[in-house]
């Protein structure tokens, strides 16, 4: 029996990856491949890259893409860490008339939430489930017995003032050299302003600072269980494979 797969591309501000996926497993088949995302990030360009990594790989079936914007019905109504051009763009038709393969665009962010609850911290778990992503700014995913609630963008959220992203996101903590102390009551203020929203019931942490979770983690202090994510680097790709799949097989 074959093993069941798709391609997943992770788009981002500073580099573009993909690889094949094993959808059974969650696993990528294939090494990861990564590029830089070009300068500037035009359509055009990003377009040739995704491109360059299926004809790389000889791909010519299901295609999933995330990209860092809120997308509906395949068109990016915001652009975040990459060029404005982008913003009323069909992403989807963009990526299917240079690669000709059936693709799906969802949100990066929507992405690792659909993988963290199929394959990693939130399997299982039932009820609200939202998965944060730290990094330049505040990704997020709100999942409701494993099914996506889809660009919840909850990084914009006004927390004192601010876009809460601005004062909480991990590029925060870098631009402003803070302890993981001190970024983490950040965070947990965060966390207490969404928890009080949403109630949910399990809270999962991604982005780059999540390989550093046994730093900052055990220093919240809220109520809803906090998980580190599981599939790190790989979850976009990951979710990006899985949604195109399950977009086909409607």
């Amino acid at each position: 029996m074959s093993t069941s797969t798709a391609f997943g591309v992770d788009i981002g501000g500073s580099g573009i990856k993909g690889a094949i996926v094993d959808l059974e497993k969650g696993d990528l088949t294939t090494e990861r491949v990564k590029y830089l995302t070009p300068n500037p990030s035009t359509p055009e360009r990003v377009a040739k890259v995704v491109a360059r990594l299926l004809k790389e790989a000889e791909w010519t079936g299901e295609l999933g893409a995330t990209f860092p914007a809120v997308i509906k019905n395949g068109v990016a109504k915001s652009a975040a860490n990459v060029d404005k051009s982008w913003i009323g763009t069909d992403v989807d038709k963009i990526f299917t008339d240079i690669t000709h393969c059936d693709v799906t665009v969802l949100n990066d962010a929507d992405a690792a939430g659909i993988a963290e609850a199929r394959f990693g911290a939130a399997k299982g778990v039932d009820g609200v489930v939202i998965l944060l992503t730290f990094g330049t700014g505040i990704g997020s995913a709100l999942l409701l017995d494993g099914q996506l609630v889809p660009n919840t963008e909850l990084g914009h959220l006004e927390l004192d003032g601010y876009d809460a992203e601005k004062k909480a996101s991990s590029a925060a903590k870098d631009n402003e050299g803070l302890s993981y102390k001190q970024w983490a009551k950040r965070v947990q203020r965060y966390l207490r302003h969404v928890e009080n929203l949403f109630t949910p019931d399990l809270f999962v942490v991604g982005g780059g600072v999540s390989k550093h979770a046994d730093k900052w983690v055990p220093l919240l202090e809220i109520s809803t269980p906090v998980k580190p994510a599981q599939l790190l680097n790989n979850a976009g790709i990951v979710g990006a494979a899985m949604a195109a799949h399950e977009k086909s097989t409607d």
